[in-house]
């Protein structure tokens, strides 16, 4: 069962379809610096820790810490300009993240993505304005799966960790969960969904009305009022 006043979202495989824009930034930047191409899916497998991870991933174990800075910063500028060339919400967020302002469902987002550029993506999707909070990888000295985050937005909301629950599509979001001592959902949709097979969520999904329907359920049950 989740619990549910505050909602918290990852970004990049939960909300959003970046993979393709991703990947081709990390290609950009592979080329810049005189090296082959990666799959997509591959880069997609380096996704989830904010992007110096992505890029130290990229470029390899034999990279130097200056290749890997250098790197990032011309990974950051391409993303900058290409960010939402494909990007797209997945189907059904939009309607899941309207049905549940309507129930007066707080949302948040914590994401190791930079945060400058997700509140630029949310905004250019349509979606920021849902979010009391949007919180990113440099927002704290730690990233997810550090706790920080989820305890931050707690303090500042005010809301119970027994009726928070964070939404995330690998096995980062949902140590984050444990961490902070709340639940998680897991979305089958996203980037790493086996990466559950050794972190399990405390429920699983594979549409987002589902999610919408979890909620409605247990508010329900404690007698919160619906919409």
């Amino acid at each position: 069962m989740v619990v549910v006043d505050l909602l918290i979202f990852d970004l990049d495989g939960t909300l959003i379809d970046s993979a393709a824009d991703l990947a081709n930034a990390v290609n950009a930047t592979r080329k810049w610096m005189g090296m082959a191409e990666l799959e997509h899916d591959t880069v997609a497998s380096y996704v989830g820790n904010g992007a110096p991870v992505l890029m130290r991933r990229a470029l390899g174990p034999e990279a130097s810490d200056a290749d890997v800075e250098r790197a990032l910063k011309h990974f950051l500028e391409y993303y900058e300009e290409h960010k939402l060339d494909f990007t797209r919400a997945y189907d059904g967020i939009p309607e899941l993240l309207a049905a549940l302002k309507r129930d007066d469902v707080r949302m948040a987002v914590l994401t190791n993505k930079p945060v400058r550029i997700s509140g630029r993506i949310l905004e250019g999707l349509g979606l920021r304005d849902y979010f009391v909070r949007v919180y990113g990888g440099n927002s704290f000295e730690q990233k997810k799966p550090d706790p920080i985050g989820v305890q931050t937005l707690l303090h500042e909301l005010q809301v119970d960790p027994e009726y928070t629950t964070l939404v995330g599509d690998s096995a980062v979001d949902i140590r984050t969960a444990r961490n902070a001592g709340i639940r998680s959902i897991g979305v089958t949709w996203g980037l790493q969904p086996e990466s559950f097979d050794a972190d399990p969520p405390d429920m699983m999904v594979d549409r987002p009305e589902e999610i919408m329907r979890a909620v409605t359920e247990e508010r329900t049950k404690r007698g919160v009022r619906q919409a």
